[in-house]
């Protein structure tokens, strides 16, 4: 790929983070004079009413990112089946957010929304974003299609969107789970060749990244679950797009590898409830990140901690798929996992004494 076509990925990070830090505020202003706010409960962790509608400038600063390259040229020269893909996403992703958003503001039935995601993901699945490949663990890969591949893709597709939302507990978990997931997934797209991908994955990073200058604790607004869908929706969607379309095995496994925390997650907290005869939509404390702040660890240091978490898993997609240099990421951000991991550790020591 021509050195210069990267100055299109850097345009899209740039414009999403410039117009997210800009927009913020903005919608900030409008939540509290709407009344749109999320208001502490003995689930939540924050402790006065927060603005919950801060998502709305995660999207409109990723789609118009998005528009500006495209129309700067970043996309001439895709098939049109590619087009229709990246359109999937974008369109996919926008439905979510609008999902996300009704529920931020009228607080719609779980089944209601599930329903709502399940047409929306089918939809991208009828553009081409879409899971035609599976692997089966020490073998090889296994073609999917018709009925199956939509089954399989309405799956990863929903899950993912929830999977980031139910993460969504600390300040600056979600934006910055998020953003890293976003940063490893453009390196490793743009390695295996897959640049109009990357481009979508550019500005997702630029406006996660972005809004955590308002997001981090402590926070100053809440992305709501009309963010949380729409970036969980967009990563699932480029890993289908950008990864998962590949024939080769290390690039089918590469997605879920990269966003294996809130998806082990998200599994984990499923199973915990259906066994204790609960609903897998009943919300509760399960999640890691009340694990950790229930054994005594800070707010900022669990969140660290799980960016951490999230970095060493994108280091090790990048050491899998044959990055350059990727093992000495790898070795650094276990480097790294480690120092947090023990300052975790010697919190606990510290409570428990």
């Amino acid at each position: 790929m021509p050195a210069h076509q990267y100055l299109y990925h850097f345009i899209a990070f740039l414009a999403a983070s410039t117009i997210v830090l800009w927009c913020t505020p903005v919608v900030k202003t409008l939540g509290l004079k709407s009344g749109h706010v999320d208001r502490p409960n003995e689930r939540k962790m924050h402790q006065k009413p927060m603005v919950r509608i801060g998502g709305v400038s995660i999207f409109v600063g990723t789609i118009a990112a998005l528009f500006t390259v495209w129309f700067l040229g970043a996309f001439t020269g895709l098939t049109p089946d590619r087009k229709s893909e990246i359109l999937g996403v974008m369109l996919g992703g926008t439905g979510f957010f609008c999902i996300g958003l009704a529920d931020d503001l009228f607080n719609l039935r779980p089944l209601s929304r599930l329903a709502m995601q399940t047409v929306v993901a089918a939809g991208a699945w009828n553009m081409g974003v879409s899971i035609d490949f599976l692997s089966i663990p020490f073998g090889n890969l296994v073609d999917i299609n018709g009925s199956l591949s939509l089954l399989v893709t309405i799956v990863w597709l929903v899950g993912m969107a929830n999977a980031i939302n139910w993460i969504d507990g600390l300040d600056g978990l979600a934006a910055g789970v998020s953003g890293i997931a976003a940063v490893v997934m453009l390196v490793v797209s743009l390695f295996m060749d897959q640049p109009a991908a990357a481009l979508i994955v550019a500005a997702l990073a630029g406006g996660a990244l972005g809004f955590l200058r308002y997001n981090f604790n402590p926070a100053e607004i809440f992305m709501g679950d009309g963010g949380a869908y729409f970036m969980g929706f967009t990563l699932a969607g480029v890993g289908a797009i950008g990864l998962v379309k590949s024939t080769a095995i290390t690039a089918v496994i590469l997605p879920y590898l990269i966003l294996a925390v809130p998806i082990v997650d998200m599994s984990s907290v499923i199973v915990l409830r259906l066994s204790n005869g609960r609903s897998p939509f009943l919300a509760d404390k399960r999640h890691l990140h009340h694990r950790l702040i229930n054994a005594g660890i800070s707010h900022r240091l669990t969140v660290l901690f799980i960016y951490a978490l999230t970095l060493w898993v994108g280091s090790l997609a990048m050491a899998f798929s044959g990055i350059p240099s990727g093992e000495a990421y790898a070795f650094g951000a276990t480097l790294l996992l480690c120092y947090v991991g023990w300052q975790v550790r010697r919190n606990m020591q510290v409570r428990r004494n």
